[in-house]
Protein backbone atom coordinates (compact mmCIF):
# COMPACT_ATOMS: atom_id res chain seq x y z
CA UNK A 1 0.00 0.00 0.00
CA UNK A 2 1.25 3.46 -0.64
CA UNK A 3 1.73 5.64 1.77
CA UNK A 4 2.80 9.57 1.81
CA UNK A 5 5.74 10.97 2.94
CA UNK A 6 5.18 15.17 3.14
CA UNK A 7 8.38 17.12 2.92
CA UNK A 8 8.00 20.64 3.68
CA UNK A 9 11.07 22.91 4.10
CA UNK A 10 10.86 26.22 6.10
CA UNK A 11 13.08 28.81 6.98
CA UNK A 12 11.60 31.32 9.72
CA UNK A 13 7.92 30.36 9.20
CA UNK A 14 6.56 30.40 12.77
CA UNK A 15 3.62 32.40 11.57
CA UNK A 16 2.11 29.63 9.21
CA UNK A 17 3.26 26.46 10.21
CA UNK A 18 0.85 25.94 12.79
CA UNK A 19 -1.88 26.60 10.02
CA UNK A 20 -0.14 24.45 7.78
CA UNK A 21 0.07 21.26 10.12
CA UNK A 22 -3.62 22.08 11.55
CA UNK A 23 -5.14 21.84 8.04
CA UNK A 24 -2.90 18.97 6.64
CA UNK A 25 -4.39 16.69 9.83
CA UNK A 26 -7.86 17.86 9.20
CA UNK A 27 -7.89 17.44 5.48
CA UNK A 28 -6.26 13.45 4.90
CA UNK A 29 -6.62 10.39 6.21
CA UNK A 30 -4.18 9.23 8.64
CA UNK A 31 -4.34 5.49 6.89
CA UNK A 32 -2.25 7.75 4.16
CA UNK A 33 -0.07 9.39 5.68
CA UNK A 34 3.26 8.08 6.75
CA UNK A 35 4.95 10.94 8.58
CA UNK A 36 5.33 14.72 7.85
CA UNK A 37 8.67 15.94 7.74
CA UNK A 38 9.50 19.95 8.41
CA UNK A 39 13.17 20.41 7.68
CA UNK A 40 14.01 23.83 9.13
CA UNK A 41 16.82 25.46 7.23
CA UNK A 42 17.92 27.59 10.41
CA UNK A 43 15.24 29.43 11.29
CA UNK A 44 15.53 32.53 14.12
CA UNK A 45 12.19 32.84 14.68
CA UNK A 46 11.62 30.07 16.96
CA UNK A 47 9.74 28.01 14.20
CA UNK A 48 11.35 24.73 15.94
CA UNK A 49 9.64 25.21 19.05
CA UNK A 50 6.46 26.17 17.74
CA UNK A 51 6.38 23.08 15.71
CA UNK A 52 7.54 21.15 18.79
CA UNK A 53 5.14 22.49 21.20
CA UNK A 54 1.97 21.86 18.45
CA UNK A 55 3.58 18.05 18.25
CA UNK A 56 2.89 17.75 22.35
CA UNK A 57 -0.83 20.18 22.17
CA UNK A 58 -2.43 17.53 19.68
CA UNK A 59 -0.21 14.74 21.13
CA UNK A 60 -2.24 15.06 24.13
CA UNK A 61 -5.77 14.89 23.22
CA UNK A 62 -5.67 11.87 22.14
CA UNK A 63 -7.70 11.77 19.08
CA UNK A 64 -7.03 8.16 17.84
CA UNK A 65 -7.22 8.80 14.29
CA UNK A 66 -4.95 11.39 14.11
CA UNK A 67 -2.09 9.35 16.49
CA UNK A 68 -0.70 7.96 13.54
CA UNK A 69 -0.15 11.33 12.13
CA UNK A 70 0.99 13.07 14.94
CA UNK A 71 3.67 10.76 16.49
CA UNK A 72 5.25 10.91 12.56
CA UNK A 73 5.70 14.78 13.00
CA UNK A 74 9.40 15.65 12.95
CA UNK A 75 11.21 18.78 12.84
CA UNK A 76 14.97 17.73 10.76
CA UNK A 77 17.91 20.45 10.80
CA UNK A 78 19.49 21.56 7.68
CA UNK A 79 21.72 24.49 5.97
CA UNK A 80 19.85 26.74 4.04
CA UNK A 81 18.59 26.24 0.66
CA UNK A 82 15.45 24.50 -0.25
CA UNK A 83 16.87 21.91 -2.64
CA UNK A 84 19.07 20.87 -0.31
CA UNK A 85 16.49 20.85 2.15
CA UNK A 86 14.15 18.61 0.38
CA UNK A 87 16.73 16.34 -0.92
CA UNK A 88 17.39 15.58 3.19
CA UNK A 89 13.91 15.39 3.96
CA UNK A 90 13.82 12.54 0.82
CA UNK A 91 16.89 11.05 2.38
CA UNK A 92 14.61 10.35 5.82
CA UNK A 93 11.60 9.60 4.24
CA UNK A 94 9.98 6.42 5.05
CA UNK A 95 7.22 6.87 2.33
CA UNK A 96 6.79 5.34 -0.81
CA UNK A 97 5.50 8.62 -2.00
CA UNK A 98 7.24 11.78 -1.47
CA UNK A 99 4.93 15.15 -1.24
CA UNK A 100 6.63 18.64 -1.19
CA UNK A 101 4.78 21.28 0.13
CA UNK A 102 5.53 25.34 0.67
CA UNK A 103 4.72 26.28 3.75
CA UNK A 104 2.48 28.79 2.45
CA UNK A 105 0.42 26.98 0.26
CA UNK A 106 -2.36 24.63 0.99
CA UNK A 107 -3.38 21.43 -1.25
CA UNK A 108 -6.75 20.68 -1.78
CA UNK A 109 -9.11 18.71 0.42
CA UNK A 110 -8.08 15.10 0.51
CA UNK A 111 -5.39 15.84 -1.31
CA UNK A 112 -3.86 12.61 0.03
CA UNK A 113 -6.29 10.56 -1.90
CA UNK A 114 -6.07 12.00 -4.90
CA UNK A 115 -2.20 11.64 -5.03
CA UNK A 116 -2.52 7.91 -4.00
CA UNK A 117 -5.10 7.33 -6.45
CA UNK A 118 -2.87 8.84 -9.10
CA UNK A 119 -0.28 6.42 -8.11
CA UNK A 120 -2.52 3.44 -8.62
CA UNK A 121 -3.22 4.81 -12.10
CA UNK A 122 0.76 4.44 -12.73
CA UNK A 123 1.40 8.26 -12.53
CA UNK A 124 5.03 8.45 -11.02
CA UNK A 125 5.42 12.22 -10.83
CA UNK A 126 2.75 15.36 -10.54
CA UNK A 127 1.03 18.04 -9.23
CA UNK A 128 -2.01 20.06 -8.74
CA UNK A 129 -3.27 22.89 -9.98
CA UNK A 130 -2.78 26.41 -8.33
CA UNK A 131 -5.08 29.26 -7.22
CA UNK A 132 -3.46 32.12 -5.12
CA UNK A 133 -5.40 33.51 -2.10
CA UNK A 134 -6.02 36.54 -3.92
CA UNK A 135 -7.93 37.98 -6.82
CA UNK A 136 -5.66 40.18 -9.11
CA UNK A 137 -6.16 39.78 -12.46
CA UNK A 138 -2.13 39.05 -13.13
CA UNK A 139 -2.63 36.14 -10.54
CA UNK A 140 -5.67 35.00 -11.68
CA UNK A 141 -4.43 35.19 -15.23
CA UNK A 142 -1.12 33.05 -14.23
CA UNK A 143 -2.94 30.58 -12.45
CA UNK A 144 -5.05 30.20 -14.87
CA UNK A 145 -2.26 28.43 -17.27
CA UNK A 146 -1.40 25.89 -14.38
CA UNK A 147 -4.75 23.70 -15.78
CA UNK A 148 -2.05 22.77 -18.34
CA UNK A 149 0.34 19.75 -18.48
CA UNK A 150 3.07 21.93 -19.99
CA UNK A 151 6.55 22.67 -18.46
CA UNK A 152 5.85 26.04 -18.93
CA UNK A 153 3.04 26.04 -16.74
CA UNK A 154 4.86 24.92 -13.48
CA UNK A 155 6.61 25.74 -10.68
CA UNK A 156 7.09 24.98 -6.99
CA UNK A 157 3.93 26.15 -5.36
CA UNK A 158 2.06 23.64 -7.43
CA UNK A 159 3.29 20.94 -5.07
CA UNK A 160 4.78 18.17 -5.74
CA UNK A 161 4.56 14.50 -5.41
CA UNK A 162 6.50 11.62 -6.88
CA UNK A 163 7.80 7.91 -5.81
CA UNK A 164 10.84 7.68 -4.05
CA UNK A 165 12.19 5.15 -6.47
CA UNK A 166 11.60 7.94 -9.23
CA UNK A 167 13.27 10.69 -7.07
CA UNK A 168 16.35 8.54 -6.63
CA UNK A 169 16.65 7.44 -9.91
CA UNK A 170 16.82 11.39 -11.07
CA UNK A 171 19.05 11.97 -8.03
CA UNK A 172 17.07 14.55 -6.62
CA UNK A 173 16.83 18.47 -6.39
CA UNK A 174 20.11 20.01 -8.00
CA UNK A 175 21.60 21.70 -5.08
CA UNK A 176 23.72 23.98 -7.31
CA UNK A 177 20.19 25.75 -8.09
CA UNK A 178 19.84 28.54 -4.71
CA UNK A 179 16.43 29.87 -6.68
CA UNK A 180 14.84 27.60 -9.61
CA UNK A 181 15.43 24.37 -7.60
CA UNK A 182 11.62 23.21 -8.54
CA UNK A 183 11.51 24.50 -12.33
CA UNK A 184 14.96 22.56 -12.85
CA UNK A 185 13.66 19.56 -11.23
CA UNK A 186 10.27 19.06 -13.00
CA UNK A 187 11.67 20.03 -16.30
CA UNK A 188 13.57 16.79 -15.61
CA UNK A 189 10.28 14.65 -15.14
CA UNK A 190 9.24 16.35 -18.23
CA UNK A 191 12.08 15.01 -20.16
CA UNK A 192 11.31 11.60 -19.23
CA UNK A 193 7.79 11.87 -19.93
CA UNK A 194 6.83 11.85 -16.03
CA UNK A 195 4.30 14.27 -15.00
CA UNK A 196 0.35 14.15 -14.50
CA UNK A 197 -1.76 17.32 -13.02
CA UNK A 198 -4.52 16.31 -10.77
CA UNK A 199 -7.78 18.71 -12.24
CA UNK A 200 -7.89 20.03 -7.64
CA UNK A 201 -6.11 23.39 -6.64
CA UNK A 202 -3.44 24.35 -4.09
CA UNK A 203 -4.17 27.57 -2.57
CA UNK A 204 -0.96 29.46 -2.36
CA UNK A 205 -0.02 32.51 -0.74
CA UNK A 206 0.57 35.86 -2.34
CA UNK A 207 3.08 37.34 0.48
CA UNK A 208 5.90 37.54 -2.47
CA UNK A 209 3.52 39.63 -4.58
CA UNK A 210 2.54 41.87 -1.95
CA UNK A 211 5.60 42.51 -0.81
CA UNK A 212 7.51 43.09 -4.17
CA UNK A 213 4.56 44.37 -6.24
CA UNK A 214 2.45 41.96 -8.20
CA UNK A 215 3.04 43.37 -11.48
CA UNK A 216 6.59 43.95 -10.54
CA UNK A 217 7.64 40.36 -9.54
CA UNK A 218 5.58 38.58 -12.15
CA UNK A 219 7.99 40.82 -14.51
CA UNK A 220 10.65 39.81 -12.87
CA UNK A 221 10.04 35.77 -12.63
CA UNK A 222 9.59 35.99 -16.36
CA UNK A 223 12.82 36.62 -17.16
CA UNK A 224 14.37 34.48 -14.45
CA UNK A 225 12.77 31.74 -17.02
CA UNK A 226 13.68 33.04 -20.03
CA UNK A 227 17.28 33.10 -18.89
CA UNK A 228 16.85 29.88 -17.90
CA UNK A 229 15.97 28.84 -21.19
CA UNK A 230 18.39 30.78 -23.23
CA UNK A 231 21.21 28.79 -21.25
CA UNK A 232 22.07 31.04 -17.48
CA UNK A 233 23.43 29.41 -14.83
CA UNK A 234 22.35 28.26 -11.31
CA UNK A 235 24.35 31.69 -9.91
CA UNK A 236 23.76 33.55 -12.84
CA UNK A 237 19.97 33.23 -12.03
CA UNK A 238 20.41 33.63 -8.16
CA UNK A 239 22.21 37.06 -8.76
CA UNK A 240 19.63 38.08 -10.50
CA UNK A 241 17.32 36.71 -7.98
CA UNK A 242 19.13 39.00 -5.28
CA UNK A 243 19.30 41.88 -7.18
CA UNK A 244 15.75 42.37 -7.96
CA UNK A 245 13.46 40.59 -5.99
CA UNK A 246 13.36 41.55 -1.97
CA UNK A 247 13.74 38.51 1.06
Amino acid sequence: MNKISIIIPILNEAENIVRLLEYLLANSSPRNIEEILIVDGGSTDGSEQVVQNFKSQWTNTKKEDLASVLCDIRIIPSEKGRARQMNIGANEAKGSLLYFLHADSLPPVNFDQAIIEAANENASAGCFRMKFDKNHPVLKFSQWFTRFNLRGCRGGDQSLFITRSLFKALNGFNEDYIIYEDSEFIGRLYDKGEFTVIPDYVTTSSRRYDTNGTWRLQYHFTVIHLKKFFGASPDKLYQYYKQNIAG
